[in-house]
């Protein structure tokens, strides 16, 4: 159910959805561009649905940035070439597998992600394959870090403002449209939330110990998200 619409200054009307939520201490906003475009906002019990909207207002030029930098979407097809955690393949479809798997053309030794199903189950079968390869490679590089630096929990996300998360309990979260950036930058993005499990803030001891975790390049990584994480939401 749409509570509001935010309108761009292009003229789009976005649907805004209001949720109350209970323990919340402050309004929150996560705005969507897949798989439709749209605003969702939680707010405390004591918050009023007017004021919600006030917020939303406030941060106009933030959702408007967001919006308006999302790149257009890619439909996959049979015989397009995708790349997702450092490796490049060809998708190729076969109706008469049941699972999806990689493979090597005979010929040219290219990859290949056989998908397997129907034609029309084809996105969504590359896209959750591509999940679990990213989850499988997250714990890997996790394994990599200090015994002291694992989670009890990790949770993979569709976010599109944050590309990872640490929580107070102990759960790190991260945005699976990572496996479309280079592993290295994959990689800070994980020793930066490994690192939230001993300081939840961005302090000077903070970022010690992510240079610790992660090397040189810290600098290189966060720019190269700041100028092409948006490309990472391109497919799906």
């Amino acid at each position: 159910m749409t509570d509001y619409v935010f309108e761009t200054s292009s003229g789009e009307e976005i649907p805004v959805v209001i949720e109350t939520r209970r323990g919340l201490r402050n309004i929150t906003l996560r705005p969507k561009i897949l798989p439709i475009r749209e605003v969702r906002v939680s707010k405390p019990w004591l918050i009023s649905t007017s004021s919600a909207v006030k917020f939303i207002e406030q941060k106009r030029r933030w959702l408007e940035k967001i919006f308006d930098n999302a790149p257009e979407k890619i439909i996959l097809t049979d015989g397009d070439i995708i790349e997702f955690l450092g490796k490049k393949v060809i998708i190729r479809h076969d109706s008469y597998k049941k699972s999806n798997f990689y493979s090597k053309d005979e010929k040219t030794g290219e990859d290949i992600l056989i998908i397997g199903g129907a034609p029309e189950m084809l996105t969504r079968r590359v896209r959750d394959f591509i999940k679990s390869e990213f989850l499988s490679e997250v714990k890997k590089i996790i394994k990599t870090a200090p015994m002291d630096f694992h989670p009890k929990k990790i949770a993979i996300r569709d976010t599109t403002s944050r590309w990872g998360s640490c929580s107070s309990n102990g759960t790190i979260s991260f945005s699976w449209r990572l496996a479309f950036a280079p592993v290295d930058i994959m990689r800070y993005v994980i020793m930066h939330e490994l690192a939230h499990l001993k300081y939840m803030d961005h302090s000077v001891h903070f970022w010690a110990t992510v240079s610790q975790l992660y090397g040189d390049g810290v600098g290189r990584a966060k720019l190269w998200l700041t100028k092409n994480g948006q490309n990472l939401h391109k497919y799906f």
